[in-house]
């Protein structure tokens, strides 16, 4: 998808993996909003400030992103896509400075939690930020020279800065999935996935009987990921994605049947599937 002048939101500072993704996504010639957070993303989609919105669903190495997770249970907006991204971690840093000097490195907790056998190595403080761009930016203004950052290499070009070292990152097969945030969902393709949440009713067998109903009409399940519903004590909402669109008779019937079967459901969204990595 390749759209001039879009306006893309997305999580954290210029440089951020998530402009990477949208950048990757839609291409070259949009325009983007840097939100300090998750939330405000959400809010920016839904109040029509921006044409989408774009956020991290989950990580190939650290798993899911809880709180995207919790924002999907109640906003309106659909999901309209998904893309993986190969996440290259680099430890950045103010220029000519020295790998032996950094006392201390900077990034938001997945990040540093993707990168734990080199930062072991490293003998630093290790202090998480809300950014990993964010972490560049923040060396760079307050002229911190002892410390780095771990991020992507785009954001040490748009800052200034140094690489020190790139590829830090524990797992060559780490990847991020991003979800396309819109006011609707896309059409049918024949190579689709769709989105929805959840809950059951307190009794034996409730999710076994909700599964049920994708087995019976082959349709294939690709996740199921459950989190607490936050209204009552040791109760869960369980997010599937499974293939298949909204617009096909067995996805209907398969939603139908859900009915049946749980307590609430909410359908997120029909989408094309990510291209393989």
């Amino acid at each position: 998808m390749k759209h001039k002048g879009l306006l893309i939101a997305f999580q954290g500072e210029r440089g951020a993996y998530s402009e990477e993704a949208a950048i990757k996504f839609f291409g070259n010639e949009i325009n983007v909003i840097a939100c300090k957070t998750m939330a405000e993303v959400f809010t920016k989609v839904e109040n029509n400030e921006v044409d989408y919105g774009i956020v991290p669903i989950e990580n190939s190495i650290e798993g899911s992103v809880n709180e995207t997770y919790d924002l999907l249970v109640d906003t309106k907006l659909k999901i309209a896509g998904e893309l993986n991204l190969r996440i290259i971690h680099c430890l950045i840093a103010h220029p000519n400075v020295d790998i032996r000097d950094i006392k201390v490195v900077y990034s938001h907790p997945q990040a540093l939690a993707q990168c734990k056998k080199f930062l072991n190595g490293l003998s630093c403080d290790v202090i998480p930020t809300y950014d990993t761009a964010g972490s560049v930016k923040m060396i760079k203004e307050k002229g911190l020279i002892n410390a780095a950052a771990i991020a992507s290499e785009r954001s040490s070009e748009i800052y200034g800065m140094s690489i020190l070292k790139k590829g830090i990152e524990d797992s060559p097969d780490n990847y991020t999935r991003f979800l396309i945030l819109s006011h609707n969902d896309s059409p049918f393709t024949g190579n689709d996935k769709t989105s929805i949440i959840f809950s059951t009713k307190h009794i034996p067998g409730a999710l076994y009987n909700a599964l049920r109903e994708f087995a019976i009409r082959g349709i294939n399940l690709t996740m199921i990921f459950s989190r607490p519903t936050k209204k009552t004590p040791w109760e869960y909402n369980f997010f599937v994605d499974f293939e298949g669109h909204l617009s096909e008779k067995r996805v209907k019937e398969c939603l139908e049947g859900l009915k049946e079967q749980t307590l609430f459901i909410k359908v997120l969204g029909s989408y094309p599937k990510a291209k393989p990595n």
